[in-house]
């Protein structure tokens, strides 16, 4: 089983949905905490549905479930948390979630997990993607 992760800042539009269109990935899941944000430009949770289904024959998944949480989020980005303290607080978070046995891994094997951030190495779409690499097996991801 494959997962694969994308964040969107920092890339054009054209850019990103030609990363999924190259891809294997069958469906987009959404792990961002908001999703209707003016910030979001073309990956507002309604227009980002329709363009994968448009442009790349993909579906749409909003899983809260590998989300954040407000106050974590605010910690972090207001509040300059370190990335260390908010990399425990979400893997705490989705231990005591159990995403693991609570997220169809169906729903995960050959998606794309999405978020802002431009690269993984400080996100929690990589985070998540290892937890459950880890926990399920047999499972290899590939960040776009």
């Amino acid at each position: 089983m494959k997962i694969y992760t994308i964040g969107f800042t920092k890339k054009s539009a054209s850019a990103f949905f030609e990363l999924l269109n190259k891809s294997a990935a069958e469906r987009l899941v959404d792990v961002r905490l908001n999703n209707v944000s003016q910030l979001a430009g073309f990956t507002k949770r309604d227009d980002l549905k329709y363009f994968l289904a448009e442009l790349c024959s993909m579906d749409y998944v909003h899983e809260l479930q590998l989300a954040p949480t407000q106050t974590m989020l605010d910690e972090y980005k207001k509040h300059r948390a370190s990335w260390r303290d908010y990399e425990r607080w979400f893997l705490d978070l989705v231990r005591e979630r159990r995403i693991e046995t609570t997220v169809p891994r169906e729903l995960i094997a050959n998606s794309v997990l999405l978020c802002s951030e431009a690269t993984p190495h400080h996100c929690h779409r990589r985070l998540a993607a290892d937890y459950l690499a880890e926990h399920w097996g047999g499972v290899t991801i590939e960040h776009l």
